[in-house]
């Protein structure tokens, strides 16, 4: 699984960064222009961290995640 970040311009979706591969299936969530929410401050440091992580390019595959999950559960 990838997560990447794009704008709508002319009614398709532009990425930012690298592109996606050729016929990569993608789900899109698209924010309301009033949409906001909110969370604990240390819980915003925690998110911000993973974003800065997930820019750096560390990150890892969603198999490796469910199986450190399953060993935790």
């Amino acid at each position: 699984m990838q997560i990447a970040t794009g704008t709508v311009v002319g009614g398709k979706v532009i990425v930012e960064g690298d592109p996606l591969p050729e016929g990569a299936v993608v789900t899109i969530l698209a924010r309301e222009a009033d949409e906001t929410f909110e969370v604990p401050p240390e819980l915003e440091a925690e998110l911000v961290e993973s974003i800065a992580q997930a820019e750096r390019g560390e990150t890892i595959y969603a198999e490796e995640l469910l199986e450190r999950l399953r060993r935790i559960a």
